[in-house]
């Protein structure tokens, strides 16, 4: 195209050098001048169209590299792209998975867990009050029910003593499992408590401390005649006192698989025979046992629930200025949680227990584990029955109801008189409901109603009615 241009240019420039002066010395052109003129408009013409054909080139090889820059453009923004992609899936897929928790020390993986936990409680006694900072101002403990027929008196407390923590450790060594825990907490703790004037300082208590090896465990551990699950959620720190198994101590166990589902626990425990001395229900650590508590349960855990059955075999001793005595104690207790619904929000919960010289191991020691009489310098039989029953319904996300029903009572031998045993705890029972909101993950905020009793062998009786909030942070 550009040498066409050229050759035209120089054509025009020929012909109009050959026909200018002509035309400056006539005052009228000839026929051939008008032929030049013509010609020479017609290379004018034909001139300023190639240059537009010129400038028409140029713009579409620009619009070509243009159009190329752009296409390269989206090529490495379509690879930007599924960069991004494949990082976001990669991202994805990491926070899908589970993340490891706590760190590392060593070989040793160490984790820290627990919740802060305060309670305000208002309780009405009907027939006496309760001693400031005394364990039945805290939480339901039926046995420090006032009776008698004293002035009723009505009590405001506020309390984060049930806050815990514990400390889990977990380390491979040679292929075998070995576990660590610490669990402590500020609600039963002896010696010296703050005062509730300033500082409402408490001591921190040990509540379980224990090695795992395989399938051994050594150390403080809730009691293998117990069945941690069928506790109920409640604001309370245990929730349904007297119907339920409850003692931590020093175990000895061993656990092993012995079908689908099934687990076989066996142990041999701390003993401490609890007696009283006929006349007085002081319950009475008396350090004089000679072998351990063996305790033995059978669990079961499926997709519809969890059950238990666990016995316990005792021996109870007692020597005073030289003369002992001893009986077999014993229980068993079958208890379970059934789920309701797939999620596992909804779930029934209950406890049956029954025995003879095993009281301290249910209802917090409601009654003591054998009467020593005096005069004879034997050991009577104390009998405990006891039942508790809870359900637990999803009302909403993050909102549910329990309801909870817990009793127990106490029959004493027949060569205890009623002068004996007249102020000896006979039975108890209870009834709560609660509800329970989670506004956010780990936060927990309860309302909870109860009403109580407590009736001694000899007659007397007294109650408890009581409201009491509890808000949670667990972590």
């Amino acid at each position: 195209m550009s040498v066409k241009i050229a050759r035209n240019l120089s054509l025009l420039l020929a012909a109009t050098s050959m026909t200018m002066p002509a035309l400056a010395n006539a005052a009228v052109p000839s026929k051939r001048e008008a032929e030049l003129v013509a010609r020479l408009e017609k290379l004018e013409a034909e001139m300023a169209a190639m240059k537009a054909d010129l400038q028409q080139a140029r713009a579409e090889q620009a619009s070509t590299a243009s159009a190329a820059q752009v296409g390269q453009a989206v090529e490495v923004a379509q690879a930007a792209s599924a960069k991004a992609d494949a990082a976001t899936a990669k991202v994805a897929a990491l926070e899908a998975k589970p993340q490891p928790e706590g760190f590392k020390v060593g070989a040793t993986t160490v984790k820290l867990g627990g919740w802060i936990k305060l309670v305000a409680t208002n309780s009405r006694f009907s027939d006496g009050e309760v001693a400031n900072n005394a364990f039945g101002r805290d939480f339901w403990l039926p046995q420090q029910i006032p009776v008698g027929g004293a002035h009723s008196a009505r009590e405001q407390d506020f309390s984060a003593r049930q806050s815990r923590f514990w400390l889990n450790l977990d380390t491979t060594v040679a292929g075998h499992s070995l576990k660590g825990y610490v669990e402590t907490d500020f609600e039963t703790s002896p010696g010296t408590q703050g005062t509730q004037r300033t500082t409402n300082g408490y001591n921190l208590a040990l509540r379980r401390a224990y090695l795992q090896f395989d399938k051994w465990t050594f150390g403080q551990d809730w009691s293998t005649f117990q069945y941690t699950g069928a506790l109920p959620e409640s604001t309370d720190y245990v929730g349904t006192t007297e119907g339920t198994v409850f003692v931590r101590q020093p175990v000895i166990r061993y656990s092993t698989k012995v079908g689908d589902g099934l687990t076989l626990h066996v142990s041999a425990e701390n003993p401490e025979s609890a007696t009283a001395t006929a006349g007085s229900a002081t319950l009475v650590e008396n350090g004089d046992d000679r072998l351990p508590d063996f305790a033995a349960r059978l669990a079961w855990s499926g997709k519809k629930g969890e059950l238990s059955l666990a016995g316990l075999a005792r021996e109870l001793r007692v020597e005073n200025n030289g003369v002992a005595d001893s009986r077999f104690g014993w229980g068993v207790s079958a208890a379970g949680k059934l789920f309701l619904d797939d999620a596992k929000v909804s779930d029934l919960r209950f406890m049956a227990t029954y025995g003879q010289g095993a009281s301290r191991y249910i209802g917090v020691n409601f009654a003591p584990d054998a009467v020593f009489v005096g005069a004879t310098g034997k050991l009577e039989n104390v009998t405990v029955a006891s039942a508790m029953l809870a359900g637990r319904i999803g009302l909403a996300p993050g909102l549910r109801a329990n309801l909870m029903g817990s009793w127990q009572r106490v029959d004493y031998a027949d060569a205890l008189t009623a002068a004996m045993v007249g102020t000896y705890n006979k039975q108890a029972w209870s009834l709560a409901g609660n509800l329970f909101w989670s506004p956010i993950k780990n936060v927990d905020l309860g309302i909870e109603v109860r009403h109580g009793e407590r009736k001694l062998a000899g007659g007397a009786s007294g109650a408890l009615d009581r409201i009491e909030f509890a808000a949670k942070y667990g972590f």
